[in-house]
């Protein structure tokens, strides 16, 4: 029916303009208005003799078995967009790659005080410090409104990532304070405990972020969620190691202290660690990879790869040549950790307005198909392929138990 051919002037206020109605009483009921829904009783779907629809019970399963057939039915067109893409900025890879530093130091200083070297140890908890000093303030900032931060630390929930990476941020911040003014005022023994705690806590600090953004529905953060954690925690350990020698190096550390030989190794082989993730990831997720390949986050992580190559080879020279070759290698290693950080992040814009890959995601990619793959099948199957060979009824029970344990840990904050 035509606009002309009917009166479409608004009741009430103007066309556009929210609605006004103004009771005749004050407290007076609606005409006609039944409570709890009961106004809705005339259809048929509420009325279980009136049609076979409201009245018929589905065997066992058959909703089911009907959900997985169309889930694998192709589609003929694709129309997005499906998702808003991540607005995040640049502070927050920059912000991931402090807090990995932090927590990478704060290994260093447990591994230093096990090993005997408790001048190491201080100076690295004062790394630990230096480096998360300025995590906060890039995370508000990126916030926009300081209050939204204040708004995270009035709730815990143990399955919001979000939630407790905050309070991680401030218990790692609090204990490594602590820790370094018991180094100052001369208490060793409780500055040891407190750096072991703030250990404790850097370990969930460096990998949180990647499980925050494994947790989103971007397909390539989604589809990475068994590799970003220990991708992250790779990385952290490896320029929370170099910031830590390098620090030491300029504090006097003598060239062939054990020291920092160990962390010049624990270097490397974190940096190799982290390329070994990343490409076995890239492997599986199939075409839902292309946004690491590409545009500027391609970009960035060619030039990390590109940096952590360029560092084991000067590793290699140093040998026969000097200590400096050593000092720069540790200076590619923290530059390449920031460019997988943005890398990471800036890619996740892409993969969210990627919609065939968005659409992809959300069917089911394991079900049986009739002759050649379509296109559309082989993306859905790519972004599904878990990294690692691990069984379903495994993951089904590891999700089980981690839902189950973060409940009893919220009915126990309630309490």
């Amino acid at each position: 029916m035509s606009t002309e051919d009917r009166d479409i002037t608004p009741a009430l206020g103007t066309r556009g303009g929210p609605g006004r109605w103004t009771a005749a009483e004050p407290g007076a009921p609606v005409e006609l208005a039944r409570p709890d829904f009961g106004d809705a009783e005339w259809s048929y779907l509420y009325k279980t003799g009136d049609t076979d629809y409201a009245g018929a019970t589905p065997a066992p399963g058959l909703v089911a078995d009907a959900n997985r057939r169309m889930r694998g039915a192709p589609v003929s067109e694709v129309n997005g967009p499906f998702l808003h893409a991540p607005v995040w900025s640049g502070m927050v890879a920059t912000y991931f790659w402090f807090g990995g530093i932090a927590s990478g130091s704060a290994f260093v200083s447990l591994a230093c005080d096990a090993a005997g070297d408790h001048r190491s140890a201080q100076i690295a908890r004062k790394v630990a410090l230096g480096a998360v000093a300025p995590a906060p303030l890039l995370l508000i900032a990126d916030l926009g409104r300081p209050e939204r931060f204040l708004n995270m630390t009035r709730i815990f929930k143990p399955r919001s990532p979000m939630n407790t990476g905050a309070w991680c941020l401030i218990a790692f911040s609090g204990s490594g304070a602590l820790a370094v003014g018991c180094d100052l005022i001369g208490r060793p023994t409780a500055a040891r405990s407190l750096g072991a705690l703030t250990s404790l806590f850097g370990s969930y600090l460096g990998s949180y972020t990647g499980v925050l953004l494994a947790c989103t529905a971007v397909p390539l953060w989604s589809g990475s969620r068994t590799i970003l954690g220990p991708a992250f925690v790779a990385t952290a350990t490896a320029t929370g190691a170099a910031a830590t020698r390098l620090v030491l190096v300029a504090s006097g550390l003598p060239d062939g202290h054990p020291t920092r030989t160990a962390l010049g190794t624990i270097e490397t082989g974190s940096m190799l660690t982290e390329l070994a993730i990343s490409a076995l990831g890239e492997r599986r997720l199939g075409d839902a990879a292309h946004a690491l390949a590409r545009g500027r986050p391609g970009l960035y992580f060619r030039a990390a790869k590109s940096l952590v190559a360029l560092g084991i080879s000067l590793r290699l020279v140093a040998r026969r040549t000097g200590p400096r070759e050593h000092e720069l290698a540790s200076f590619m290693y923290l530059a390449a950790g920031l460019l997988f950080r943005f890398a990471w992040v800036s890619a996740g814009k892409a993969s969210a307005e990627d919609d065939e890959v968005v659409a992809a995601m959300a069917r089911d990619r394991h079900g049986p198909h009739d002759g050649p793959a379509r296109p559309w099948q082989k993306r859905a199957l790519s972004v599904r392929r878990s990294p690692l060979p691990v069984p379903p009824a495994l993951q089904r029970a590891y999700g089980e138990a981690v839902r189950h344990t973060s409940l009893v840990i919220e009915r126990l904050v309630r309490r």
